[in-house]
């Protein structure tokens, strides 16, 4: 492919949920906050990068700190296997006190629960980091091509975790069995009919770092905002949130994807009402959001809120990396992972290269103009990192 982007713009449609409504993000914070060590992620605004891209802020939610596990995907892990524990202990919804489930009368029960997902990490990490501390066990697998140090970074909160022969999507189906053949729990973060419980609850949890971020903006509100997606559920959620929030002023929304993995854009390229999948290997630098299928869940959320969808190459995703390790003026400067970076390479390359002059004016942007980004992970892997950042690697077009 000769472009290093391409966009699509398509009207919102469809209904919100209520699922993910202001009411429902404020109880998921009560929830987060109850647990020891919690603590909001930063909100930074660069200040000279936006000045030099001709726009009033650019602000980026920095997720890397979250829970000191460089990666926003706990906040789903977390609430989810804590509202299925709940849920099995028998206990009331109203619940939402993280440190309820560490009681001793309960531990035993939490012993015996085994959950199981598949993930291409950060959601695996999540996940093992979660069932770690109510006290259950845990497998967490992992698709062919994984990062070797995403994997041990997963074994080292003490459960087995293995990487398959199998591309994510199927890797998805494999942990599935798994679940269904050993009576464990499976708890991942994308849908089909018959599975929509634990998936809400997943992109439920991932409502914290929408509303952290709208109380740090205050009065100061976006007139546009940039959602990397894998199979969309952050995406989906935060979106949404945005929306109800803003309502009669939410900002144009954005979605972002590499060109290995457009599934959401595929969909709503095709507009017909059915998900587009991607086959093969799905390989790129952006592991994070190497996902193949939509989740169904998320893909309605999406469609309802957002106005835009950019596919990007593996050199518009490295360039966003280099441009946050590597700040100008008194810019914060922000390590970041490649799926990380996604949607702030995105505002980069849309608003440094005259090329995508047109997308910029049908979104709206201009001088007033204020962008949010969530950076959803720090560093995963050092190796690419260093290849990207020292030795210049997808510096080139393609």
């Amino acid at each position: 492919m000769n472009s290093r982007m391409i966009c699509l713009q398509r009207k919102p449609k469809g209904r919100l949920r209520d699922s993910f409504s202001t009411f429902e993000a404020k109880r998921v914070l009560n929830f987060h906050r109850s647990i020891p060590g919690y603590r909001p992620t930063e909100l930074h605004n660069l200040k000279t990068l936006a000045n030099n891209l001709g726009i009033q802020s650019l602000y980026i939610k920095d997720e890397s700190t979250r829970f000191d596990l460089n990666a926003f995907k706990v906040l789903g892990g977390s609430y989810s296997l804590f509202q299925v524990i709940r849920n099995k202990l028998g206990l009331s919804d109203e619940l939402t006190d993280f440190k309820e489930l560490r009681l001793e009368k309960y531990r035993e029960k939490i012993s015996h629960m085994h959950f199981i997902t598949a993930t291409d990490g950060n959601h695996g990490r999540g996940i093992a980091w979660a069932a770690k501390h109510f006290g259950a066990k845990a497998t967490v697998l992992m698709p062919k091509g994984s990062s070797e140090e995403r994997l041990e970074n997963i074994r080292k909160l003490g459960v087995e975790a293995f990487i398959t022969e199998q591309n994510y999507d199927d890797t998805v189906r494999k942990a599935a069995e798994l679940a269904k053949k050993n009576d464990w729990i499976l708890v991942q973060d994308t849908s089909w009919e018959g599975y929509e419980e634990i998936p809400t609850l997943i992109m439920q949890g991932y409502l914290t770092m929408a509303v952290e971020a709208v109380e740090q903006l205050g009065d100061k509100k976006p007139t546009h905002v940039f959602l990397q997606a894998g199979v969309g559920s952050m995406a989906g959620a935060v979106s949404s949130f945005i929306n109800q929030y803003y309502q009669n002023e939410a900002p144009v929304i954005g979605i972002v994807e590499p060109f290995a993995a457009n599934c959401i854009y595929k969909t709503a390229e095709a507009e017909d009402g059915k998900l587009r999948v991607i086959n093969g290997e799905l390989k790129t630098i952006m592991a994070g959001l190497a996902c193949g299928e939509p989740c169904p869940l998320a893909w309605n959320e999406i469609k309802s809120a957002a106005s835009f969808y950019f596919s990007i190459s593996e050199n518009v995703g490295a360039t966003g990396v280099r441009v946050l390790s590597s700040p100008i003026g008194n810019d914060r400067r922000i390590l970041a992972g490649e799926s990380g970076a996604a949607p702030i390479a995105t505002v980069f390359e849309l608003l440094n290269n005259n090329e995508y002059r047109h997308i910029r004016e049908r979104m709206g942007i201009n001088k007033d103009s204020v962008i949010l980004c969530f950076l959803t992970e720090g560093i995963t892997d050092n190796q690419s990192f260093k290849e990207i950042v020292w030795y210049g690697k997808y510096s080139t077009a393609d």
